[in-house]
């Protein structure tokens, strides 16, 4: 990287010949969000938590949602200040249940993350990562040591598809869910975007959920959302409410317990149903969640089997 110049993430820079995070301490966007939009079904349901995020992104996929701020390199778009303490200190003026690292993904930012995460935890607020997944061990380890819960994408099964379509690898997304699952106390929710044509046959969407469940556990929420025409793929349909249905239902097949359907209106899809005597715990219109069905202790309250999550 030649002086002043930025890598493919667009939020490191050489700077004098220091690699300088330039998006550090400020923020493309800050909102109050339902922790259900991130999306986070087996969390502190009917919660908020302060949402923001910075620009750029390790990846490159076509189909991104939020293209406009993972696609950006200028600096001007990282428009609000936005140091640690008032990060904090607006979540807790509007009574957050934490903060979310969202909107891209906060791999790329792991030092500012942290520092806002720390900050976070000594006034009592947990921290939420939305990613993909795509990081080396060694800041991983220092990135979820601070996260209390993460929903990470898992685009594919098919490592070709990894290649030609979000420019990453999927062995290391994997990696990063086995760590995540099996060597830390964070809680993870799995996210697919299901894109037809690419990501949606059967033979797919049965390996894909055959590998959460034996790799991962089958308590680890699926969630398949629909995919709307984005960034490089407008000329690709959404998808089909019944292709979501079919997927879930393979899921579940597969020994998966907790499978979601989103960016759809599905009641079956949406509601948290216990796997021991099928009572809905939890009903969801939208992003508004009704728990009357679990304890406060995170048990079913029709049979008292105990649901995994963190509430």
């Amino acid at each position: 990287m030649r002086d002043g110049q930025s890598g493919f993430c667009a939020v490191r820079r050489n700077s004098g010949g220091v690699l300088d995070l330039v998006a550090y301490g400020r923020s493309s966007g800050v909102a109050i969000d339902p922790i259900e939009k991130k999306p986070l079904n087996h969390v502190a349901p009917g919660s908020t938590v302060l949402s923001f995020g910075t620009i750029g992104c390790d990846l490159a996929c076509k189909f991104c949602q939020n293209w406009d701020i993972s696609t950006a390199r200028a600096e001007s778009l990282l428009r609000v200040e936005a140091p640690p303490d008032d990060i904090v200190a607006t979540a807790v003026a509007n009574r957050c249940w934490g903060v979310a690292y969202t909107y891209n993904d906060p791999v790329i930012a792991p030092e500012y993350v942290i520092d806002v995460a720390q900050a976070a935890r000594e006034v009592g607020l947990r921290n939420v990562a939305v990613t993909a997944g795509s990081i080396e061990p060694e800041p991983r380890a220092d990135l979820f040591a601070v996260v209390d819960a993460a929903n990470v994408d898992l685009k594919s099964i098919n490592p070709g598809f990894y290649r030609r379509v979000v420019g990453g690898r999927l062995d290391v997304v994997q990696d990063t869910l086995r760590y995540l699952v099996h060597e830390t106390s964070v809680w993870v929710e799995v996210t697919t975007l299901v894109i037809p044509g690419y990501n949606d046959s059967d033979a797919e969407l049965h390996e894909l959920a055959s590998w959460v469940a034996t790799e991962l556990s089958p308590d680890v929420p699926l969630h398949l959302t629909a995919f709307h025409p984005s960034h490089k793929m407008l000329d690709v349909p959404p998808t089909p409410t019944a292709t979501l249905r079919r997927a879930r239902g393979i899921a579940l097949n597969e020994g998966l317990r907790f499978v979601y359907t989103g960016n759809i209106a599905d009641a079956e899809g949406s509601t948290t149903w216990c796997p021991g005597c099928g009572a809905s715990v939890i009903k969801r219109q939208g992003y508004r969640a009704d728990a009357r069905g679990l304890t406060t202790d995170g048990r079913c309250a029709n049979c008292g089997k105990r649901i995994p999550g963190l509430w």
